[in-house]
């Protein structure tokens, strides 16, 4: 397998809607095990294809709770509830963090690598995770909708940022 560049802003693979993904197949399983290979290097906790120059629906997610890495195809969020405001950052804007409003409680739901479907629930930072990387799927950086944003070296970063 092997670790990818990390596409940056402004690219503009970043700002377009990304494909739904139809095959199920030896590519998608190669996509994933990249993706999670390169989110690791970078010491992130999300990635989405997008990120990597892929225009495919498709994120990996690894907060370091018991989890562990999350793959899911064509994900969508289906319900959420609440609110929490907290500090962002991104592997494809490195030198900014941000202040954004996220979902207290998401169920999201899509597709594991064989096409078989599921759903889960998350909270906090796993909520939080799932909706930046499904933003990226739509072409929305956190920048965009961040209450505000910091050079990243102002402010200590935590673990994904």
């Amino acid at each position: 397998m092997a670790i990818k560049f990390i596409v940056k802003n402004p690219d503009s693979v970043l700002r377009e809607k990304a494909i739904t993904v139809t095959k199920y197949n030896a590519n998608l399983h190669k996509l994933l095990q990249d993706m999670a290979e390169t989110m690791y290097d970078a010491e992130g906790v999300g990635l989405a294809a997008p990120q990597i120059g892929i225009s495919k629906r498709v994120i990996v997610v690894d907060v370091g709770d018991d989890h562990g890495l999350i793959e899911m195809v064509n994900p969508e969020i289906v319900e959420q509830e609440g609110e929490q405001l907290g500090p962002e950052g991104c592997l494809s804007i490195p030198d900014l963090n941000g202040d954004v409003r996220r979902a207290q409680r998401i169920k999201i739901k899509g597709f594991d690598r064989n096409g078989a479907p599921f759903e889960m629930e998350a909270t906090d930072f796993l909520a939080r995770a799932f909706q930046h990387e499904v933003d990226h799927l739509n072409g929305v950086l956190f920048t965009d909708i961040a209450d505000s944003i910091y050079d990243a070296s102002t402010r200590p970063r935590v673990r994904g940022e």
